[in-house]
């Protein structure tokens, strides 16, 4: 059966074992640490947040297992997993190519790659002096970019679960800035971005669709804000527009929290402004949540200094996020000829309060809220 809405839900795959990772933080190091480190930093806040299924390792192919069926159960169509390649290489990809790949339903969800070509800061956890370190940047070489879509091509667009939109193969960049700083210029990078849709298409799978991330204010250090995203992304030959999270467009007016309701009312209007303000197709995003406490130092004095110490979003209840998503299917039912598509954040980000996956608080709770607002889930493979 056919989902009439695509429901793309971003994956933070930092919850198994990398080798970056036990370098940097020790042997048997992952995320899951500072999830189970975090404390309350204020009267009335909601930690730590404790996973239903337990600190799972998402790189067996059991455990994708689940999350599979969990999201396809209830409505979630597709998986945009956060990509890291770096000049020396891939970065927790294993919870895609060991666990996602491997999984023997994964024919159940579509997936698709963010390419998160942000520098990968220190941040895990962040103390309060800055600047943060600078572990890995995400700026890269043309000759490492190559190497990059080429495993893409070989690696995941070949794979029949791979998400199409329109006919192209979904790839999405985090960071376009970044992405230019690596050809040198604009010019240059169009280059390489139409050699990649050559390469994809002398390799039988037709045409790419690429998907650029955009927003209002950066969050993470040494995300660059861009003036002109019409002139760049026409410049550059994209084909459509999302967010990954509300925090890059609206601030958030209250400190240490920010009611959900309120924020969730200036996001929503955002739908329309976007649609309005981008001249390519503009994808909306639902944003579960906000809180990254736990990437910060517990025993820091917690103020407001910028990413992590940012406000918290607080109220984001399983029965306020269904409001949120009846928003987000109200617009995208207002014009026949709009798409019905929507990102969300996100599947996991654990560390940045923003999940669907089960918690001990509210169970399925979040995932429910999807089955309510668009009750016709995929069926059930047999």
């Amino acid at each position: 059966m056919t989902h009439p809405y695509e429901i793309a839900a971003y994956y933070f795959p930092n919850y198994h074992l990398d080798a970056r990772n036990e370098r940097w933080h020790g042997k048997g190091w992952t995320e899951w640490e500072l999830t189970k480190a975090a404390t309350p930093r204020f009267e009335g806040h909601r930690q730590p947040k404790v996973p239903l299924w337990g600190y799972e390792d998402e790189a067996d192919p059991e455990v994708m297992a689940r999350k599979i069926d969990a999201a396809a159960d209830h409505g979630i169509t597709a998986f945009i997993f956060d990509w890291y390649w770096y000049t020396d290489g891939p970065y927790l990809q294993r919870a895609l190519e060991d666990g996602f790949l491997r999984a023997k339903n994964n024919s159940r969800l579509k997936f698709s790659l963010m390419w998160a070509n942000h520098d990968w800061m220190d941040i895990h956890p962040a103390q309060r002096s800055r600047p943060n370190n600078v572990l890995a940047k995400g700026q890269v070489t043309p000759a490492v970019f190559l190497e990059a879509t080429e495993h893409m091509i070989r690696t995941y667009f070949c794979h029949p679960s791979y998400w199409r939109v329109d006919g192209g193969l979904y790839f999405s960049v985090y960071e376009l800035m970044s992405l230019v700083k690596s050809f040198g210029s604009v010019e240059a990078t169009r280059t390489a971005l139409d050699q990649f849709r050559q390469r994809v298409r002398a390799a039988g799978l037709g045409e790419l669709h690429l998907n650029a991330v955009v927003w209002g204010q950066a969050i993470l250090p040494g995300e660059e804000k861009i003036t002109d995203v019409n002139e760049l992304l026409d410049q550059l030959g994209f084909d459509s527009i999302t967010s990954y999270v509300w925090v890059h467009h609206q601030g958030m007016p209250k400190f240490p929290v920010t009611d959900y309701t309120e924020y969730r009312e200036a996001n929503v209007a955002d739908f329309e402004t976007f649609s309005a303000r981008y001249k390519l197709p503009y994808y909306p995003n639902v944003t579960m949540g906000w809180d990254p406490s736990p990437r910060t130092i517990q025993s820091d004095a917690y103020d407001l200094l910028g990413y992590p110490f940012t406000s918290i979003l607080q109220g984001n209840t399983p029965d306020q996020l269904e409001k949120s998503l009846q928003a987000v299917k109200a617009f995208l039912d207002q014009s026949p000829n709009r798409p019905k598509r929507f990102t969300v954040n996100a599947w996991n980000e654990w560390t940045e309060g923003s999940y669907l996956e089960p918690d001990t608080e509210y169970g399925m709770g979040y995932l429910e809220a999807f089955r309510h607002v668009f009750a016709n889930p995929a069926a059930r493979a047999e």
